[in-house]
C-alpha cells in the first residue's frame, strides 16, 4: 500500500503530543509525561493543526479542549503508535529474524502449546514468538497481535482459522457433594449449584442438551479461568464442567469425582486464528504450517 502524501504524515512528536493530551486530559499532564515544557506541547499541537489544515481544539485562556473529531483522530493515532512501538521492540529484540505476536488462552497455552514450542524454536531459531494472555475476542488492529489461539467456532470475523484440537468435557464435583445429593440422571444436576466459566456461557446448556435435557440452566458463580473454577469445585462450591485433561489429575487425587456419566464431546474446539490480510506474513506462515503438523486430533493433552 503506497504511503499518503507527506502532509498527511505529521511528525511523531506532534502526534505523540496530541495522543497524550487526549489520554491524560491536559497539556500539563502531557508535558510531564513527554518530558517537554507546556509551551512545547502546545506548539506541537499548533504544528499539527497547520499540517492538517484543521482546528483540533478550542482554547479559553489556559484551558484547551480537544474537539470530538480530534478525540476520534487521537484514538486512531494511539493504535498506530502502539503498533509502531511493538514493531520497533520486536526488531530490537530479534534484529536478524522475524517475530510473531500471539494471544493465547492461559490453560490451553500452558498444557498444549508450551510443551511443543521447543520443537518450533529448534526448527525456526530465526523467529521469536511474543505471547500475551487474552480470554475473549479482541480487535487485532488495536491490540497488535498477529494471531490468537481461540476456543469456540470458526467464526471470528475477518479471520482465517486452523483447527488445533476438539475437546471433551466432564461434570465434576467434590465427593462430599454427592453424599448429600443423589444424581441418577443428568437432569438431577439442575438441583446442585452449577459453576460457570466466563468464556463459555453456554457450556452447561450445551451439555444438558446433549443428554436431552431441555430446561433453563440455573445461574451460579461465574469464574474467569479454569484454575479458579477447578478450585471452587474441589472446595465443594458446586459442579464444574471441565475439559477431561483438567479433570483427570484432581480425580486421580480424590479431590473431585465425576458428578454423572463420562466425558462427552464439546461443541467448541481450539483454533489458531489470524487476520486474513496477514496470511502471507512470513513468520506467521512458518508458525501456522508447523502448528498444522502438531494439530493431531488423537494427540492427548498432557495431564
Amino acid at each position: 500500500m503506497p504511503l499518503p502524501a507527506r502532509r498527511f504524515l505529521p511528525s511523531m512528536t506532534a502526534l505523540s503530543a496530541l495522543e497524550a493530551i487526549d489520554r491524560l486530559g491536559s497539556v500539563t499532564a502531557a508535558a510531564e509525561e513527554l518530558a517537554l515544557s507546556q509551551s512545547a506541547v502546545s506548539k506541537q499541537l499548533l504544528t499539527l493543526e497547520d499540517a492538517l489544515g484543521v482546528s483540533l481544539a478550542s482554547r479559553d485562556g489556559n484551558r484547551l479542549r480537544l474537539s470530538p473529531a480530534a478525540q476520534s483522530y487521537a484514538a486512531e493515532i494511539r493504535e498506530a503508535l502502539a503498533r509502531i512501538g511493538q514493531a520497533s521492540m520486536r526488531l530490537s529484540v530479534n534484529p536478524s529474524g522475524g517475530s510473531l505476536s500471539l494471544a493465547i488462552l492461559p490453560t490451553f497455552g500452558m498444557r498444549w502449546l508450551m510443551p511443543r514450542l521447543p520443537r518450533f524454536a529448534e526448527s525456526h531459531p530465526e523467529i521469536t514468538i511474543h505471547m500475551g494472555t487474552r480470554l475473549a475476542r479482541f480487535n487485532f488492529a488495536a491490540e497488535g497481535f498477529d494471531a490468537a489461539i481461540h476456543y469456540g467456532a470458526a467464526d471470528w470475523p475477518g479471520c482465517a482459522h486452523l483447527k488445533l484440537r476438539a475437546e471433551t468435557v466432564l461434570p465434576v464435583c467434590a465427593p462430599a457433594l454427592l453424599t448429600r445429593h443423589t444424581v441418577a440422571r443428568p437432569s438431577d444436576l439442575l438441583g446442585l449449584p452449577l459453576l460457570h466459566i466466563q468464556t463459555r456461557p453456554m457450556a452447561w446448556a450445551d451439555w444438558l442438551a446433549h443428554w436431552g435435557v431441555k430446561a433453563a440452566v440455573p445461574h451460579g458463580t461465574l469464574h474467569d479461568q479454569f484454575s479458579t473454577i477447578t478450585q471452587a469445585a474441589i472446595h465443594g462450591l458446586g459442579v464444574a464442567l471441565l475439559p477431561d485433561y483438567l479433570a483427570d489429575a484432581p480425580i486421580a487425587r480424590g479431590e473431585l469425582v465425576p458428578a454423572w456419566g463420562g466425558a462427552t464431546p464439546a461443541l467448541g474446539a481450539y483454533w489458531l486464528v489470524w487476520p486474513k490480510e496477514k496470511s502471507h506474513d512470513p513468520a506467521l506462515r512458518q508458525f501456522r504450517d508447523w502448528l498444522a503438523s502438531e494439530a493431531e486430533t488423537e494427540d492427548p493433552l498432557p495431564r
